[in-house]
């Protein structure tokens, strides 16, 4: 007994001395980094007072001496600024991507993976605008082509002005008839407006008051309103939509929702509810419409046509990006609308590019075991069929285990993240879960990693990686040592328990019996039908 505990007081001591190697080594880097901001400072002020001595000098001087002393000196300024906007990006602390140059075939390669045509098929016409409008600016596509497809889709809108715009740009010309088309179209707002402005502000007094918006509240307040003038309303409403006045659309199309009795205007009412809040980005309440819409879709209430019910669920998805990639929740949101049973068939079917926006999800998400599992047996599935970077990472990570292909992977969905329309917000936070996804894989396989050739894997310096290790280690579960004298990293191995395989064998039990009592419910009433 005393030898074991003699044993443990000997690992305690050595485990105590690595951690303060470790803190050390991290404050000498941190030192020198405040030392080199330190003289990067004194080598501007220097710089400056160099300036003033020679404009000083060149006042004296006659005008041609000084005007080629300005050119000169314009030429100096010009080094001078880059200079220090070079010194000034060296001195953050960050770890990104190492900068990437791609030739113009490798980026037409990876253009190849852009989705901004195939979005637009599964968008309402104004959400697909702006992707449009995103890959014009990355320059993506050829302007032309992105013009011809923008022109095609203002034209079955009311957004005159931006047509006529987008026009000359594509041909020359303008709209013909621009005035009377401007005229007619404000005419019809005037008459819409006044044809429901006794609704409205019957509508406007009830939600002052707080009390719920119907018809029995509308007598209460002697408003003598009808059904018809209900409809108009909803005439109204998408008039507005369509000249882009979204606020007063997503109004007016709240009121429709409480008033009317029809359930299929109900659902298109809620649609572009859901759409005005997405172009207004009021993130919450086109949650709270995303999750009505998949509860109606579900309830099988409203579409008895499994086509139109598969139709609903695709479009249902890709109008959710925009929501996910914007709302704090919506990485979680992603991964359980996406991994549910009937959506991952959807996706199987019809949109199996939407597993790019799931794996990004995934890797960017801590608890990403629960589901990765899942995840590589849907992209190894659907490999026959669509690929792209994030897929190939995956295969590669945690498929094939090719370690020196991973990197090139991981630089590749970097370029891709960059371009594209809902990703790009996210480009960083994917590399770093990549980064910690390469690391767990690889240390779960290797007992003694060097932190040389862990640096090359994860695209760092020696001492970036070093420091994003201790960090790692500290921040995290992960049970780990670093060797600074052999500048190795140990791992610490940790079998799992009986107990712990027994809660991750169950953790979708719940879920699974769920989906399995809903279907032999629905075979059940199928059989009673026939």
């Amino acid at each position: 007994k005393k030898e074991k505990k003699e044993e443990k007081k000997e690992v305690k001591k050595e485990e105590k001395v690595e951690k303060k190697e470790a803190e050390k080594k991290v404050e000498k880097v941190e030192e020198k980094k405040v030392e080199k901001v330190e003289e990067k400072k004194s080598e501007e002020k220097k710089d400056k007072k160099n300036k003033k001595k020679s404009e000083s000098e060149e006042k004296t001087q006659e005008p041609q001496k000084a005007e080629d002393g300005k050119k000169k000196k314009g030429g100096e300024s010009k080094s001078n600024n880059a200079a220090s906007e070079e010194n000034k990006s060296s001195t953050k602390s960050v770890t990104p991507m190492a900068p990437i140059t791609l030739t113009p075939e490798q980026f037409a390669e990876l253009m190849k993976y852009d989705l901004t045509f195939v979005h637009s098929q599964y968008l309402d016409l104004h959400l697909a605008l702006p992707i449009i409008e995103f890959a014009e600016l990355h320059n993506i596509h050829p302007k032309e082509k992105l013009l011809k497809r923008k022109v095609e889709l203002l034209s079955k809108t009311n957004m005159i002005v931006f047509w006529d715009e987008e026009c000359k740009k594509l041909t020359g010309k303008g709209l013909p008839g621009l005035e009377k088309r401007k005229a007619d179209l404000v005419a019809l707002l005037d008459k819409f407006k006044s044809s429901t402005q006794q609704l409205v502000t019957a509508v406007q007094k009830l939600v002052e008051k707080g009390s719920e918006v119907s018809f029995e509240a509308l007598r209460n307040i002697k408003a003598n309103i009808n059904e018809a003038q209900v409809e108009t309303l909803l005439e109204y409403a998408q008039l507005l939509f369509s000249v882009s006045k979204y606020e007063s659309a997503a109004e007016y199309l709240l009121y429709y929702r409480q008033l009317t009795s029809n359930q299929e205007k109900k659902v298109g009412a809620i649609w572009g509810h859901f759409a005005s809040c997405i172009l207004t980005q009021v993130w919450d309440k086109a949650a709270e419409d995303l999750n009505l819409i998949k509860d109606l879709i579900d309830e099988k209430k409203l579409f008895t046509d499994p086509l139109v019910e598969l139709q609903q669920r695709v479009w249902l998805m890709h109008w959710a990006l925009f929501v996910f990639f914007n709302h704090p929740t919506g990485k979680v949101g992603i991964i359980e609308l996406f991994m549910s049973e009937r959506y991952l068939n959807a996706i199987q079917m019809v949109c199996p590019h939407l597993l790019r926006y799931l794996t990004i999800a995934v890797i960017t998400s801590k608890p990403r075991k629960t589901v990765l599992k899942d995840l590589v047996k849907t992209i190894q599935q659907e490999s026959y069929q669509y690929t792209d970077p994030f897929t190939q990472f995956v295969e590669c990570l945690y498929v094939n285990f090719d370690f020196e292909n991973v990197y090139l992977k991981l630089q590749e969905c970097s370029a891709v993240l960059a371009n594209d329309f809902f990703t790009i917000a996210c480009q960083q936070e994917f590399v770093e879960g990549a980064r910690l996804a390469i690391f767990e894989t690889y240390c779960q396989i290797h007992s003694c990693v060097d932190l040389h050739m862990l640096a090359d894997k994860l695209g760092l310096t020696f001492e970036e990686a070093e420091r994003w290790i201790v960090d790692l280690i500290r921040n995290t579960k992960i049970d780990a040592k670093i060797d600074s004298q052999a500048n190795h990293v140990i791992m610490m191995n940790k079998y799992p328990t009986v107990h712990g395989q027994v809660i991750e064998q169950t953790q979708n039990i719940l879920y699974r019996t769920y989906f399995l009592a809903s279907s032999l419910e629905r075979l059940s009433a199928a059989q009673t039908s026939h």
